[in-house]
């Protein structure tokens, strides 16, 4: 029997992840792996190496890499509830949801916690970061997320970072939405912990995130674990000693679609290229939207080219949950506000996406936003 045609993707997601992918990632799930099978774990143990060497030119011998299964979230709780020993503290900078998960998370692991907050619409100030780590010896971490989706703000990773390097504590950095898209060098800022996702920069699909750590680190952390399925150490020590080896029911399909992600990457021209068109969707999106008579949340030097916040029209008749069935039904998903203190909506510009894609959406929204801009 002749497998059934795959009918296309109903819309286009724009979206900071899950996103559009490629057919070709979509492709390579048809297979089924087995998860003993030394086939599939080479694939793992490449991924894992690729990581690595994605994350750090010059000191790729200092870092190690460790996927887990679940969302970004599980690897973010994974990390702060592994790395942090029972009497260390952790200091988070929050200026969005994402940087209030985390003290949220150290809070519920029984973490001692203290968070730094900034208005969601600025960076963390370094030098209220340096005051405050002079101030608390106690603190032993730092945890920063670099691009907080809720807005979209790109966080001062090299400023923070060398904040953190003087002080002589360890770096956690929640790159969800920006390490594959965005370039960055671990070793060179001095991080010790980053975590993302496979469904995010790469172009992979949900189903697990991954930690690069440093090794030396990581080394250390044996016995911490708040949690057995979470233990960030015992899932590292079981890849590194068992060639590639889960401890537990790896997401087989997902895992095959992130090599071929990897590869993509490659064929594209590496982490710069990448950036490059991400920069260009968000540069024909920004254009487009102004001249629709939309503006940014945020200034143009505080923004990433991941996901944009926009404020939502004032008119009479606008509607967020029609406006997005419109753009639904035209091909286009995009994002609700996720700001505390004002009306917005959000578009990503990561994924299967290039701005003609971006003009695309353009000429589609016109037609969607007539009737609001109307006052009907």
């Amino acid at each position: 029997m002749s497998a059934p045609e795959r009918p296309p993707n109903p819309y286009v997601l724009l979206t900071p992840g899950p996103l559009s992918t490629t057919a070709s990632v979509k492709e390579v799930m048809l297979r089924d792996w087995c998860t003993w099978d030394a086939d599939y774990n080479g694939i793992v143990q490449d991924i894992r190496r690729r990581l690595v060497e994605l994350a750090t030119r010059r000191f790729r011998q200092d870092y190690t890499s460790v996927l887990m299964q679940g969302s970004g979230t599980f690897s973010v709780e994974a990390t702060l509830g592994t790395v942090i020993p029972p009497a260390g503290k952790v200091l988070v900078l929050a200026n969005g949801a994402y940087g209030e998960r985390m003290g949220h998370i150290a809070g519920r692991l029984a973490i001692e916690n203290a968070v730094l907050r900034s208005d969601e619409t600025t960076w963390p100030d370094p030098s209220l970061l340096r005051e405050a780590l002079s101030a608390d010896p106690a603190i032993t971490h730092v945890a920063l997320v670099h691009c907080e989706t809720t807005t979209g703000i790109l966080n001062p990773l090299e400023e923070i970072a060398a904040v953190v390097r003087e002080s002589g504590r360890s770096f956690i950095v929640d790159a969800m939405s920006s390490f594959g898209g965005i370039p960055m060098d671990v070793g060179e800022l001095g991080v010790d912990f980053l975590v993302s996702s496979s469904n995010k920069c790469i172009q992979g699909v949900p189903g697990f995130a991954f930690v690069i750590a440093r090794r030396k680190a990581l080394g250390a952390c044996e016995g911490q674990a708040r949690s057995l399925s979470l233990d960030l150490y015992d899932q590292w020590r079981t890849m590194e000693n068992e060639n590639g080896k889960w401890r537990f029911t790896s997401p087989t399909h997902v895992v095959r679609a992130f090599a071929q992600a990897l590869r993509e990457l490659d064929e594209e021209g590496g982490v710069e290229a990448r950036s490059a068109r991400y920069r260009a969707n968000h540069f024909m999106l920004v254009r487009g939207m102004g001249q629709l008579g939309f503006m940014c949340l945020l200034p143009a030097e505080l923004q990433s080219p991941i996901i944009t916040s926009f404020l939502e029209p004032a008119a009479a008749g606008y509607s967020f949950p029609r406006f997005y069935a419109d753009l639904k039904a035209g091909g286009f998903v995009i994002y609700p506000g996720k700001v505390s203190r004002a009306k917005t909506f959000r578009i990503g510009t990561i994924g299967d996406v290039n701005p003609a894609t971006i003009s695309s959406l353009i000429e589609t929204m016109k037609g969607c936003i007539s009737w609001a801009t109307a006052g009907k």
